[in-house]
């Protein structure tokens, strides 16, 4: 699925990180009625809250591959990625027990 197939409420419906205006966001919430993100720049916490409609309302840039959205404090660039998981399994000390 591409960003410009996918309206952005599904991509972060999928989305297990988010970049906003350069900062990295572990921590985002969406709901039926906001998406709220909050992330650190240095010591300070930034907040964003976006609005159902301001979601709806978002734009796809092509060339900078990433969403537009407008807020009560402006214009923002957000991208949203995937993450990779791992886990603390060792497979070669499986492999030495067997």
């Amino acid at each position: 699925m591409t960003a410009e197939s996918a309206p952005l409420r599904t991509l972060l419906e999928t989305s297990d990180m988010l970049e906003i205006d350069g900062l990295h966001a572990f921590d985002f919430e969406l709901t039926e009625l906001k998406l709220v993100i909050t992330a650190m720049d240095g010591r300070a916490e930034k907040r964003w809250s976006f609005s159902s409609a301001q979601v709806g309302d978002a734009t796809f840039d092509e060339t900078l591959q990433s969403w537009t959205l407008t807020g009560e404090s402006g214009e923002h660039r957000l991208i949203c990625m995937s993450a990779f998981t791992g886990n603390n399994n060792d497979e070669d000390e499986a492999d030495d027990d067997a």
